[in-house]
Order: structure tokens, then sequence, then C-alpha cells
């Protein structure tokens, strides 16, 4: 049996089935997207989504669906699903599907009486174009295969509606049409493998709902045009071939490219294989020498902080070594010429944020433990040299250095927050993060010490601030009861509200903080933000919680910052434990994930959501692929294949290396004993 594999059972559940979005994406920023029964939900829902140049926001859906309709004896069987406005469902092929199947291609089977007919679906990796085969596996009678294209040609976060400006004139291609309903949009081709009967009677098909828009109070209701229909005979055995795309092609060849493209798939038949499939999607070439991480999927762009974060795992991690560099290269570009020269990139956001260089030196990091420091040195050394020097300098905007060495950052504008926890409303930020920031300082003094270890430095000065740092840490962060604010302000009372962003103390390689200051962190993490699906934002005992992400857009941004659930801060937790508790902790690191492994086949086939409510039953919100969510399970997969490949022993000197130079923890070889005696207990917790 299919490790992703829906029955009859479940897709006939209408309610339930139309929760499970599926998407196909390539790296030149198309893609497919749907639910699993093909009804559209979200305005983001299409066939064939492309973009209109090197920015993502300016995606076209130029189809919307296909809709299919098996003809015997003159009895016509529509296997699509559509809502409408009035809540019905019209047509019902929901009835008539018996299984569905995502191992390579998007497969689907429908049983129409005698008649069972496999459809399979694929996105071309190089091209904007989608393939359809359809092979007619069992029939008793002559069978004609109708198809119905409802176009959209509209950008994906606007609507269409019955107008009197659409170009209803179509140009006959091999095997099939092409389209351009307004001026200045993509030119659609639908072509077949084989010859066919077009019938021109253009309509529009009006009222259809989309749930995902109408929950988030948007508006949900469309008008599609359809331009007519296609009809061609098929037989038994027979395999038929559609090109869905934006340029014309060979209808000889789609056989041979549905098989290529197919061939290159990663069979998505584990938990580490649908993450690597996940994670090969975000890949985005838009020209010859650019290369972007996409933070998710249906309507994100390109983000430093993401880009950082995720890189290594989106190369190495799925065996594409190679994207690390051609990723950095193009990353690299647009930080200095910002730094250098004042001008922001026009696609990546967030390189004037105020963390940019502390994530680009962290991404470095991880990428020793893939090449080794030697190498890391040599390809990036300077890199981190000129990242260090301009912060020390004073030169990232809205951050400075105070006397206490640590960082201090203000924003310049009231709406635009400065951390990740960006999200505002009414034009004031969630949470109004600014001062000493937690994960600011963990980063810096991570960095610090990184920079130490890789060049091996021994000035006295150097060694001596970073000593600084650390202990004005302990000062500024730590609080009574052992854990860390959030952050700290100038002329602010202090907040004492346990969030997450305090786990990367612990997490990441370097800490300022002793050994039982990680286990405190640790401890009232796991007590009062770490759920099946991450860390909450916010503990649940504060007066300020929300559980549950649904609601209007002010309802949704506040509940995602006020206890919403991020999957991406549950690398640094389980990394922090990896670190504390070494190969005692494994077994339940394992644990930790396979909740995350029952989540493939729930919100985001073979995907992981940007957020989940922070109470159970920890439902999948937002985007149904994001990117930090993706990486970070399979950044943790990769941490245990660490355990796996060394003994016990080496594990244990491999970790002490990496802390040889923490002032803060001079006992770690002491303690390491202690800790495992207390894995079993840590565990139970």
């Amino acid at each position: 049996m299919s490790y992703l594999k829906f029955d009859r059972s479940v897709l006939t559940n209408i309610s339930e089935s139309l929760q499970k979005e599926i998407l196909l994406a390539n790296s030149k920023g198309a893609y497919y997207c749907s639910t699993i029964l093909g009804c559209n939900t979200r305005k983001y829902h299409g066939m064939l989504i492309v973009p209109a140049s090197s920015q993502l926001a300016d995606r076209w859906v130029l189809l919307s669906s296909l809709d299919e309709t098996v003809i015997q004896h003159g009895a016509e069987f529509n296997l699509a699903v559509h809502k409408y406005s009035s809540g019905t469902f019209s047509p019902n092929g929901h009835k008539y599907v018996r299984e569905f199947d995502v191992e390579r291609a998007t497969t689907t089977v429908y049983r129409v009486g005698g008649v069972v007919l496999e459809k399979q679906l694929l996105l071309s990796s190089t091209n904007n174009q989608l393939i359809i085969r359809y092979k007619l596996l069992d029939a008793h009678s002559r069978t004609t295969l109708r198809l119905k294209p409802l176009l959209a040609f509209r950008k994906t976060k606007e609507l269409t509606y019955e107008n009197s400006q659409v170009n209803w004139s179509y140009r006959e291609e091999k095997n099939g049409i092409s389209m351009c309903l307004y001026e200045g949009a993509p030119r659609l081709y639908i072509q077949l493998s084989k010859s066919n009967v077009f019938t021109h009677a253009p309509h529009w098909n009006k009222n259809h709902y989309y749930d995902k828009e109408a929950e988030r109070g948007h508006n949900c209701i469309e008008d599609l045009p359809v331009p007519g229909v296609f009809e061609c005979e098929i037989k038994k055995g027979e395999e038929i071939f559609c090109s869905i795309s934006d340029v014309a092609i060979s209808t000889n060849d789609i056989h041979t490219q549905f098989e290529d493209n197919l061939s290159q798939i990663i069979p998505r038949d584990s938990f580490t294989n649908c993450l690597k499939s996940a994670v090969g999607q975000y890949y985005f070439v838009p020209k010859e020498g650019k290369s972007y991480l996409q933070a998710g999927f249906p309507w994100f762009n390109i983000r430093h902080r993401d880009q950082m974060i995720g890189l290594t795992a989106a190369s190495f991690g799925i065996d594409k070594p190679e994207r690390f560099k051609a990723v950095m290269d193009t990353a690299l570009e647009a930080i200095w010429k910002y730094y250098d020269e004042g001008i922001k990139d026009e696609i990546i956001t967030g390189i004037d944020q105020p963390d940019a260089l502390l994530w680009l030196i962290n991404c470095i990091q991880d990428y020793s433990r893939w090449v080794g420091m030697d190498k890391a040195r040599l390809e990036y050394g300077d890199t981190i040299k000129k990242a260090l020097n301009i912060i020390r300098s004073g030169k990232v905007d809205q951050m400075r250095i105070m006397d206490n060495g640590l960082l201090y950052a203000i924003p310049n504008r009231i709406d635009k927050p400065i951390t990740w926890m960006d999200a505002t409303i009414n034009g004031y930020p969630v949470v109004d993060r600014q001062g000493y920031i937690v994960e600011y300082n963990a980063l810096w003094y991570n960095a610090l010490c990184f920079y130490r270890d890789l060049f091996e430095v021994e000035d006295l000065s150097e060694n001596d601030f970073i000593d600084r740092v650390s202990e004005s840490f302990i000062r500024v962060f730590v609080n009574e009861y052992d854990y860390l604010f959030d952050y700290v302000a100038e002329g602010r009372e202090k907040d004492w509200s346990v969030r997450p962003n305090q786990i990367l103390a612990a997490g990441l390689s370097y800490s300022p903080l002793s050994r039982r200051l990680q286990r405190n962190i640790l401890d009232i993490v796991t007590k009062e933000l770490l759920t099946p699906k991450g860390l909450r934002t916010l503990s649940p005992i504060s007066g300020f919680y929300r559980g549950y992400c649904a609601g209007n857009d002010s309802e949704r941004a506040y509940s995602y910052l006020q206890g919403g659930v991020w999957s991406w801060l549950v690398y640094y937790y389980l990394s922090a434990y990896l670190k504390l508790f070494r190969r005692v902790g494994v077994s339940f690191v394992d644990r930790i994930l396979i909740p995350f492994e029952d989540e493939m086949k729930r919100h985001g086939i073979c995907n992981i959501s940007e957020v989940y409510d922070g109470t159970p039953p920890y439902v999948g919100r937002s985007a149904m692929s994001f990117m930090l969510s993706v990486t970070a399970l399979l950044r943790i997969k990769n941490r245990l294949n660490e355990f796996e490949e060394f003994e016990t022993d080496d594990i244990f000197d491999l970790r002490l290396s990496l802390t040889s130079h923490h002032k803060s923890s001079p006992d770690a070889g002491l303690e390491a004993v202690e800790d495992s005696k207390k894995g079993e207990e840590w565990e139970e917790a």
C-alpha cells in the first residue's frame, strides 16, 4: 500500500476531503494547487498558476480547473466537483472517486459503472507545463472523454467576474487551442496527444464559492469563463495526454516529457522522502544565475531570514549541495549591494532587517557542519568577517551595540516590526518586540563564538568581549524563575510572558548560559509551550493567550503570535535536547516527530503548515506549505543521522569539542554523566 493513499471512505466524505490540499511546484515558480477532489476552496487554487516575472506575487491563475466527463451510450458522467454560492455542490464527481495516491504522479482513479479511468498529474520541473495522463483501465463499450476548461486569467490575489472585456477568440494549435483573454496576460495553450474535436461555446460559469476565503473574511465568489469543450474517443488500455502550458509544445513528445519528469520525482514513500519532496518545491530559478528559496505556498515570496534558516536542509538535506552555493551567491550579491550601496533587492525581502547578518552567519555555521570548518573558512571566512565588521561598526540600521556588548534594536516605524514576529493589526505590531531581543543576542553570542573557533582566535581582547557578552546576556535576560525574558526595553516594564524565542539560547551550538540554565529553559518550554506540532508563541497561562488561529485578518494576526504554534521552532528545541542529553535523547526526539508524520495526510498533503492552533486538536492553519516548517523537520532528521553514523563515545567527544570554548560551561565534561542519568527523567517530561 502506498504511503500517502486515500480510499473511497475518505474521498466521498466531502467535508473531510475538502480540507486536504495538494501542491505541485517547480523551479520556475509555477504551481498546481487544489484539494484532493479538485474542488477549489481558495482563490490561490488552480490547475496552472505561472509567474509573469521574477516577482512571485505577480502570479497568474490561467486555468482554474479542467472538468472531465465520461460519455457512454449518450449518458454523461461528470467527474468534477465545484461548490457554488448557494451552498450546493455540482457536479458531484466525488461519488465516482475510488482512490487518490501521490507517491509519484498525483493519481486519481474513478469508477463509473463499467468504466475505470485513471488520471495522473505532474508539473514539469523545467517548464510552466502541467501534464495530465488519462488511462482507460476498463470499459465495456465505446467511451468518449470530454474536457471542459474553466479559465481564470487573473492575478492570484484577485477574483474575476463576468465582463465584456474578455477576448473569446482562440488560435488553433496542434491537437488543441491557445487563448489570451486579456491584453498583457500570458497566453494559455491546451493541447492533447491525439486529434480531437474542439467545440467553441463561450460562456460564464458563475458563482463559484471558495470556503477558505470566506473563513478569512475575504471576497469568496467568482465567475469563470469557459471557452468550449474538447472531445475524443478513448479506448480500453489507451493513454491520452493533455498539456497545459504557457507555450506551444510538440504533441508527439508529451508522453516522453511525462515519463522524463516522472523519473525525477522523489517517491513519497516515507516520512523523510515526503519532507525531501516538499523541500525541493521551494527552489526558484527565474533566470540563469539567480536562485532563491520561496518561503512557502501558495502566497509567499522570497524572504532573507527564511532562506538563511532553511538553506542547508534545502540543499544538502535533499542531496543537492550545489543549490547552497547558488542561493547563497544570489543572497550575498543582494546583501552587499544593500550594505555597500544602500540599494534594496527587488526580490529578496528582509535584507534590511537588523538580524539579517546574524542569520547569514548562522547559515554558514550550518554549512560548516556539512563540509567542515576548513572549507567553510576558505569559502565564506571573508563573508563572516565583513558581516561582523558591519555589525560592530554600527552600520546596521535600527540596531546598535551597547556598552555591555549586547545588541539593542529599535524599529524606525511602529508599523514595521523587526523580528520574525511581524504580524500587525491596524498598523501596530501584535507583539511590540524591541530593545534587547533574546534571539538577536543568542545569535550574536553564537556568531562571535563561531568566528573565534573558525579562525582559532586567541586574541585576549576578543575573548574578553565574548565573555562580556555572555555575562551581560545572563544579567539582562535571566529572570528570578530561571527562564529568559523575550525582550527587555529601556523605559518599559519587563515582560514576564513565556515565549519560545528563548529556546535559541539553548538550541544554538554556542550558548551563553550554563547547562543548568539551558535545562531550565528546556523545562519551562516543555511544560508551557511544547505541543505535538511545535512550540506555542505564548504560554496558555497568559491572559493574552488565544488558542485558535481562525477568524478575520485581525483575529488571525493576533492568534498567530499569542498562542499559535509554529513548527519551525521545534528544531531549536530538539537541538537543545540532543545537545544536553546526547544519545539518551534520541528516542525522545523520535517520539516528538511522530505527530508530524501524521500531518502528512492532513492539511497540505506531503507538507507542513505555516501555523497550528495552540489548543487540541492542533489544526493546521494559513499557508498549507511552509518552508521553515518542512526544513526544520528535515534538519532534525539529519541531526539524528549523526547519532546513527557514530558510536556514543564519538558523539560525546564531538559535542564536547563544540563547547570547548564555552566559558559559561566549564563543567560540561563533569555534567555529562549526570545528564545521561537524568535523560530518562527528561524523556518522561
